[in-house]
């Protein structure tokens, strides 16, 4: 019964592994990525509520 030669298999795995990386990084450099979010200033604005003004009375519930 004859034997496997695996002697070129790490050849072959190590180039194949490589030519897929090459393609990957081929593949993934030829895509347009959106430009990275820019924070955005909130401004607040200021309102007056009535209640804020004045003291308000808090009642509890009856018991």
């Amino acid at each position: 019964m004859p034997q496997l030669d695996t002697s070129t298999w790490f050849v072959t795995i190590v180039s194949s592994m490589i030519t897929l990386f090459i393609l990957f990084q081929l593949k993934i450099s030829s895509q347009i990525f959106p430009a990275a979010p820019s924070p955005k200033i909130l401004t607040t604005k200021e309102t007056k509520n009535p209640w804020e003004t004045k003291w308000t009375k808090i009642y509890l519930p009856l018991s």
